[in-house]
């Protein structure tokens, strides 16, 4: 009798053995060949960074340490995946390979596009499963909350007993250090460690104790490090599924039925979160391009292709002069997360008071962020920058910012403390205040630019381009296809929204309430 050649199962950003489709479907067909690439060329991107290799790096161990426990061990290659696989092919003579499907950034959809070229014609056959609420080749946003919501409502894939391929994991490489990738030093002191215990942890504390006041202080940059579920990461790389995380948060809004202490509404915006994340990467799903070109063509070369340098180094060392906004800087550099309405107000201020492309801005952030999610990253980050046509512009008053979400001054103290002899009072505007002259400029900037007249000016700019037929005609276009569907709670739902309305949604004028979309995407 013949022996079954390995199905070799690709793991990527579903790093873990629980709730595995791709892992269960192999599993089925015969011995399983589990294969991790660590591509160099990928490393050398510029959205990717040291301290997201690191928690990378602690997850794919950890997947390793599963696997081997399952009895299939986990081959780790360096290289260019299409190389790695053909090696393998030749070796093990792999005719089956499964993995997820991905959304990742452009670098990763040539690679996949690569993939699938080499495995036609090496005749390899390679399926890519769903894993979250993203839908392949989706036709129009009418109809995918329902595919997403029975997605995560479908039971979870238990751990498969697995037939592993004789000497595949020995024969495997070692994880690399940063520096054998070319990352540069990259201290991120806070950064949370990867794994999916790390993971499972989190959830935990999230669901028993730190989740009750998650609806309140998710906003708040000081609470918010606590209150939300810190659990970004491990969505991102995998750790944890979607499906995992929501049927979690389901269960404990059961749990606690009848109760009146805060808990049921938590879960709810917890769950309405998950579902904000999914509608986001289906942007970037259903049209890559968003990440290089502004999604309304009207925006391209509203502001310089070349960046001010002072400025755009200013604002990535958290030295712009504007406390509070440098306090944010300095808290998501040192520990590679932020919450939801400070990476907003980050990206306003690089975009409106500073004038800077959001491309620009845009890869510095992705590079901070140890949950970096192309497909939630980039359509945020054009949302915040005003280039989409179709949301709300909306320009925030970071000193404003300041008072609302940090009044006794804590969080802004903490990390500026050059600040410290500055009056509570001009704590977040301290060239008001008459000792000025013995701090800015000598130990920290004075602002590199005027909050008020800089938003004045990019205010005047931007709506000026919001005019015409054309303008509108296009905006119309992009909510017909990126917009989501939601009712008057801003719940996703499916029937179909009036073409109409949607226009109207797409020409909003001076005034008008925020997208509901918008600084509501906490996790």
């Amino acid at each position: 009798m013949t022996a079954l050649s390995p199905v070799l199962v690709w793991f990527k950003r579903d790093l873990r053995v629980e709730d595995h489709p791709a892992l269960c479907a192999a599993a089925a067909l015969g011995p399983v060949l589990p294969v991790y690439v660590v591509e160099p060329e990928y490393w050398a991107e510029p959205d990717t960074s040291a301290r997201q290799w690191a928690f990378t790096r602690e997850s794919v161990a950890s997947l390793a340490a599963a696997l081997a426990r399952l009895g299939a061990p986990l081959r780790i290659e360096t290289g260019q995946a299409v190389a790695v696989f053909e090696a393998l092919r030749v070796t093990h003579g792999i005719t089956r390979m499964i993995s997820h499907e991905e959304t990742g950034n452009s670098w990763t959809f040539a690679r996949d596009r690569a993939v699938a070229a080499w495995a036609r014609a090496q005749g390899v056959r390679w399926d890519e499963l769903p894993q979250s609420g993203v839908v392949r080749r989706l036709a129009g946003r009418d109809g995918w909350a329902r595919q997403r919501d029975q997605r995560m409502a479908t039971p979870q894939q238990p751990v498969p007993a697995l037939r592993g391929v004789a000497g595949a994991g020995a024969m495997g490489g070692a994880l690399p250090d940063a520096a054998d990738l070319g990352l540069a030093a990259d201290p991120c002191p806070g950064r949370q460690p990867g794994g999916r215990d790390a993971a499972l942890s989190l959830l935990g504390g999230f669901l028993t104790e730190r989740g009750q006041t998650y609806r309140a202080a998710m906003a708040n940059p000081l609470d918010g490090a606590a209150a939300c579920s810190r659990l970004s990461p491990h969505l991102a790389l995998g750790n944890l599924s979607g499906r995992e995380a929501t049927q979690a948060a389901k269960a404990r809004k059961v749990e606690a039925k009848g109760t009146r202490d805060g808990w049921i509404g938590a879960m709810k915006s917890f769950e309405a979160r998950l579902a904000w994340r999914d509608h986001f990467m289906q942007k970037l799903e259903d049209q890559p391009s968003l990440e290089h070109r502004c999604l309304h063509s009207a925006y391209e070369g509203l502001r310089p292709a070349q960046p001010d340098a002072t400025r755009l180094e200013a604002w990535a060392r958290g030295e712009t002069g504007l406390p509070f906004v440098d306090a944010c800087m300095r808290s998501l550099i040192a520990t590679g997360w932020l919450n939801f309405r400070a990476r907003a107000m980050l990206v306003a201020v690089a975009s409106y008071h500073l004038w800077l492309d959001w491309r620009a801005s845009g890869v510095i952030l992705g590079r901070y962020f140890t949950d970096f999610e192309p497909g939630i990253h980039w359509p945020q980050v054009q949302m915040q920058s005003g280039t989409t046509g179709m949301n709300t512009v909306r320009i925030y008053n970071p000193v404003k910012q300041g008072h609302d979400n940090d009044p006794a001054g804590v969080f802004t103290r903490r990390w500026l403390p050059e600040l410290a002899r500055v009056p509570d009072r001009y704590l977040q505007e301290p060239w008001r205040w008459d000792g000025a002259g013995q701090i800015l400029d000598r130990h920290y900037p004075a602002p590199i630019v005027d909050p008020k007249a800089a938003a004045a000016e990019a205010r005047q700019k931007v709506w000026a381009i919001r005019t015409g037929a054309e303008f509108r005609a296009e905006a119309a276009h992009v909510v017909e296809k990126h917009a989501s569907r939601k009712d008057p709670q801003g719940r996703f739902v499916d029937d179909r929204a009036p073409r109409k309305a949607r226009r109207a949604t797409a020409t909003r004028t001076r005034g008008a309430k925020p997208a509901p979309d918008q600084l509501s995407f906490d996790l």
